[in-house]
């Protein structure tokens, strides 16, 4: 337990910062001369706690505190529970929530970015514009990609991870990573994926209707073992459902997509329920009709808001949606694991998905689940996730509550990445001076 002082001084993350770089700077002159008979007083070590209090948190889990609090050194969680019941060292710089909602940072389990570093760095600076801590791209990097950023710690971006270069049969024409017609040409892609250190191995089984040769069963089956030789896991982009069936017997551990040629049946659902550990990432197409962007004003282009603005009606496309809807509604009530991503590469798509998620069923707190905890598990971050004592502390205030309109989550007031807030003003201010293309 704590006693707050008599009209506590809250201040802002900047102010913060600055008071921490002063106390850690010192003075910059010449120490004033002692008396021989008078020693030193001891130098005290600057506290550098903050505590944030008053706001509800969604700790990523399930799990709602209201009127949370909790306290953040040296970029990680410390302690997390009630106002009132967290306790901080004295001089810990206080910030008062009251009134917000506090979310993890969201992870993305599906991206496909930029393969330059300025262009990557820039799409992770987006990223974490709108909330998102981590981001993977998934399988469209290849030698000369910058994956050394998946080490590196750059202050106001997400984290990078990396599927390096996927595999799938020759799609001429169409993308270029690992061309495999044969089992062995599978594994040792699989190898040389490995040596690259990547983080998982993407695989595409799916013939483009019909335009080329799908990866068979034997091949996905031998990239699958060779991929497990390797304590890697194996994401599958696919399309069709028997093929996600023949993917399931095979031992793939994630599902880039939900299936989309069909509502899935009881056969693929008994699939499921014998591999608890398999995760879907929904991937929800549009759903074919207008939305209302109004909440990217000032975050993107003038001219590419008001292309988003003029969608229409399409029923075709509401169709497709319907299916994926359906599925991912299914296995959500079946009990699979369910992550989230949003493919290409479109920095507040997040946002969109996890709208998109609640359409097809999934209630606000099951969709946040998804996109913070689970997909931080499945992408092995460990230290990512959840609102908790020892992870990194990156979470969302938001200015509304988004369990009670998932919308809400775009209603950002401020972004933090391991401990430092994002400067999303500065950001914005680039992006409309042209800085950054």
């Amino acid at each position: 337990m704590y006693l707050l002082k008599e009209k506590p001084v809250y201040r802002s993350a900047a102010t913060v910062a600055l008071a921490m770089t002063l106390l850690a700077l010192g003075g910059c002159g010449q120490p004033a001369e002692q008396s021989s008979e008078q020693a030193p007083a001891p130098a005290s070590a600057p506290v550098t706690v903050v505590l944030y209090e008053g706001a509800r948190l969604l700790v990523g889990d399930g799990t709602v505190i209201e009127n949370g609090a909790f306290t953040v050194d040296n970029g990680q969680f410390v302690a997390v529970g009630s106002t009132g019941e967290v306790s901080a060292p004295a001089g810990a710089a206080r910030v008062n929530l009251s009134g917000m909602t506090v979310m993890p940072a969201i992870v993305d389990a599906h991206t496909h970015m930029s393969t330059t570093r300025e262009a990557l760095i820039d799409d992770l600076e987006r990223r974490a514009y709108f909330g998102i801590g981590a981001a993977i791209s998934m399988g469209s990097d290849g030698p000369d990609a910058p994956l050394e950023l998946r080490d590196e710690v750059i202050p106001g971006t997400a984290r990078f991870l990396s599927a390096g270069h996927g595999i799938t049969g020759p799609e001429p024409g169409r993308r270029v990573v690992h061309w495999v017609t044969t089992e062995d040409e599978g594994r040792q892609a699989v190898r040389d994926e490995a040596a690259r250190n990547v983080d998982l191995i993407k695989i595409w089984v799916d013939d483009r209707n019909e335009q080329f040769v799908k990866l068979t069963p034997a091949i996905y089956g031998a990239v699958i073992d060779e991929a497990h030789q390797n304590d890697l896991q194996v994401a599958a982009h696919l399309f069709e459902l028997e093929d996600a069936k023949g993917l399931l017997r095979a031992g793939v551990d994630i599902f880039a997509h939900g299936v989309r040629d069909q509502d899935i049946d009881d056969e693929f659902v008994q699939l499921v329920s014998a591999q608890p550990n398999v995760v879907m990432i929904p991937n929800l197409p549009s759903r074919g009709e207008p939305t209302d962007f109004d909440w990217l004003a000032g975050a993107i282009p003038d001219e590419q808001l008001q292309e988003l603005q003029a969608g229409r009606a399409d029923l075709q496309v509401q169709a497709t949606f319907g299916i994926q809807a359906r599925n991912l509604d299914r296995l959500n009530e079946e009990g699979m694991t369910i992550a989230f991503g949003t493919d290409g590469n479109t920095p507040w798509a997040p946002h969109v998905e996890m709208e998109d998620m609640v359409m097809s069923g999934m209630t606000p707190d099951q969709v946040i689940v998804a996109a913070t905890s689970n997909s931080a598990q499945i992408l092995g971050l460990a230290d990512m996730g959840t609102i908790e004592s020892g992870k990194s502390a990156g979470f969302v205030v938001l200015a509304a509550n988004p369990l009670d309109d998932i919308t809400n989550t775009r209603r950002i007031d401020s972004v933090y990445l391991r401990g430092e807030e994002v400067d999303r003003a500065g950001l914005r201010e680039q992006w409309s001076a042209g800085e950054v293309d």
